[in-house]
C-alpha cells in the first residue's frame, strides 16, 4: 500500500474531467422530451440556456470553495465544513447509492443501445443466463464497459485521465462537428427555426401553456437539460490529485463548464435548423442527435453519430468511475463508510473503493431500477446543487481567516440569486411533478439513520483499537 494519493491530475486533465462527465448521450436525445413538454422551438432553446446560465453561476461558486479546500471527497468536504458530517454524510450516501452510481450506469446502458445502431443483435431480443439469471445483451456491455473501465482506474491515475483525455478530444469534435454541419447545411424552408410562434408553447394534447401551467412544464423541460449539464463538479472529488489546485480548479471548472454549455445551446440552435419541431418530439427512441444527422447526411450520418455517441457515453463513464470513487474513499478515511475503502492500492488510488462502486453500478443496470432512481433523485441533486452555492456564504462568514486563492464574483448575489432559482425550482416541480419529486428528498432523509449507525461503528472500533 502507498502512503497517499498522488498529484498527478494537470490542467489539461482538469478540464478533460469537467467535459467528460458532463457530456454523456443527454445532448443527444433529452431535447425530444423537453420539445414535447413546451411544444416551442424558443421554449426549447431557454430550456437549455437557462440550465446553462445556473451551471456556470455553480461553477464560479464551486471554484472558490474547490481552490479554497482541495481535498479528496471535494463536495463532501465542503458540505462537512460548512454544514456539518451528516450533511456531508448525506450528499455522499445519495451520491453513491444513486446519483453516482445510477448514472454511470444509465450511460453505460446508453452506449450499449447506440451500439445496438451499429449492431443491431445487442438490442435484438435474444435474452443470456448467467446461472439461472437472465440478461440482455445491452445489460452484458454495459457492465462490461463498467468492469473495463474501472480496471483502468485501478491500474492508476494516469490510466484513468489518459483515456478521459483522448475521449473527450473525440467526443468534444464531434459535437462540434455535428453543431457546425446543422449550422451550415440545415435551414430548409420547414424547420423548427423558421417555424411561425415560435415562442407559442403549446402541450401535448393541444391548446396553449400560459402563466403557472407554462411554468411547470418549463420547470419540468429543464430537468433533462439540467442533468445533461450536471457533473462538473467530479473533478473535485479528485482535489487531493491536482497539481496546483489553487489556479488549476478555478481554471477547470470555468473553462470547461462555458465550453460544454455554449456547445449544448448551440447544438439545439443546430437541431432546429435541420429538424422540424416535430421530428425533435418523436426522434426514433428520442436519438435527436442522430435523426439530425441522417437528415443531414442519410442513414450514414446516423452510423457516424451514432459512433460518436458511444465515445461520448464511454468516456463519460470513465468520468464518473474516476471521480465518484473518491468520494466513497473520502467519507472511509472519515470513518463514515466501509473502512477498507479508505485504503490505496500500489498505484495510489483508492481500488476498494473503484471496485465497490462498479459493483453497485452493475447491480444498478442487472434490476433496471437505474433509470426510476435517477428520476426522482434529480430533485435531490439539485438541492445539493443548491447547498454547494450557499456553502460559499456558510463558509465566508464561518471562516473569514481562511485563505481563498480564487473569489466568486458578484458575492453574495450571485449566490442568493442561485438559491433562489433552485427554490424556486423546486417549488415548481413539487406542484407539476410532485409524485417523481418528493421520492428524491426520501433518500436523503434515509441516510439520516445510517450516518448514526457509522458514526456509531466508527467510535466503536476506536474504542477497541485504544484498548489494544
Amino acid at each position: 500500500m502507498t502512503a497517499g494519493l498522488r498529484r498527478g491530475i494537470g490542467r489539461l486533465d482538469a478540464v478533460a474531467l469537467v467535459v467528460g462527465s458532463m457530456i454523456g448521450s443527454g445532448i443527444f436525445i433529452v431535447s425530444a422530451e423537453s420539445a414535447r413538454r413546451l411544444g416551442s422551438p424558443g421554449w426549447l432553446l431557454l430550456a437549455w440556456i437557462v440550465p446553462g446560465a445556473l451551471t456556470l453561476a455553480a461553477s464560479v461558486s464551486c471554484a472558490e470553495l474547490a481552490a479554497m479546500l482541495p481535498k479528496a471527497g471535494g463536495q463532501y468536504v465542503f458540505f462537512r465544513e460548512a454544514y456539518g458530517p451528516l450533511t456531508g454524510f448525506l450528499f455522499g450516501w445519495a451520491m453513491f447509492l444513486v446519483i453516482q452510481t445510477g448514472t454511470i450506469a444509465a450511460v453505460a446502458v446508453a452506449f450499449a443501445k447506440f451500439l445496438g445502431v451499429l449492431w443491431p443483435a445487442v438490442t435484438g431480443a435474444a435474452v443470456l443466463r448467467v446461472g439461472s439469471l437472465p440478461i440482455s445483451p445491452v445489460q452484458l456491455v454495459a457492465l462490461l464497459v463498467i468492469a473495463l473501465l474501472t480496471a483502468t482506474n485501478v491500474t492508476g491515475l494516469e490510466a484513468g485521465t489518459r483515456t478521459q483525455n483522448v475521449l473527450t478530444a473525440v467526443k468534444l469534435a464531434a459535437l462540434a462537428a455535428l453543431a457546425l454541419f446543422g449550422l451550415l447545411l440545415g435551414g430548409g424552408e420547414n424547420v423548427a427555426l423558421r417555424a411561425p410562434g415560435f415562442f407559442d408553447a403549446r402541450p401535448p394534447g393541444g391548446g396553449r401553456l400560459e402563466g403557472f401551467a407554462l411554468s411547470a412544464a418549463f420547470a419540468a423541460a429543464m430537468v433533462g437539460p439540467l442533468f445533461s449539464q450536471s457533473a462538473w463538479n467530479n473533478v473535485t472529488f479528485a482535489g487531493e490529485e491536482i497539481r496546483n489546485p489553487a489556479r488549476t480548479l478555478p481554471w477547470a471548472l470555468w473553462t470547461g463548464c462555458l465550453a460544454v454549455t455554449s456547445l449544448y445551446v448551440l447544438t439545439n440552435v443546430s437541431y432546429l435548423n435541420v429538424l422540424t419541431l416535430a421530428g425533435i418530439q418523436h426522434a426514433p427512441e428520442d436519438r435527436v442527435g442522430t435523426a439530425a444527422a441522417a437528415a443531414l447526411f442519410g442513414p450514414l450520418g446516423g452510423r457516424a453519430t451514432a459512433a460518436a455517441i458511444m465515445a461520448s457515453t464511454f468516456g463519460c463513464v470513465n468520468g464518473l468511475i474516476l471521480s465518484g470513487a473518491r468520494v466513497s474513499f473520502a467519507m472511509a478515511r472519515d470513518g463514515l463508510f466501509f473502512r477498507r475503502l479508505s485504503q490505496l492500492n500500489r498505484a495510489a488510488v483508492p481500488g476498494n473503493a473503484l471496485w465497490l462502486q462498479a459493483g453497485w453500478a452493475g447491480l444498478l443496470v442487472l434490476t433496471g431500477t437505474y433509470s426510476q432512481l435517477l428520476k426522482y433523485v434529480i430533485s435531490a441533486d439539485i438541492l445539493l446543487y443548491g447547498l454547494l452555492v450557499v456553502a460559499v456564504i456558510v463558509l465566508r462568514r464561518r471562516h473569514p481567516e481562511w485563505d481563498r486563492p480564487f473569489r466568486a464574483p458578484a458575492y453574495p448575489w450571485l449566490q442568493l440569486l442561485y438559491a433562489a432559482a433552485v427554490a424556486l425550482l423546486i417549488a415548481l416541480l413539487l406542484s407539476g411533478s410532485a409524485a417523481s419529486t418528493w421520492p428524491g428528498y426520501a433518500v436523503l432523509a434515509a441516510g439520516v439513520p445510517a450516518y448514526f449507525l457509522w458514526r456509531r461503528r466508527s467510535r466503536s472500533g476506536l474504542r477497541k483499537r485504544e484498548s489494544v
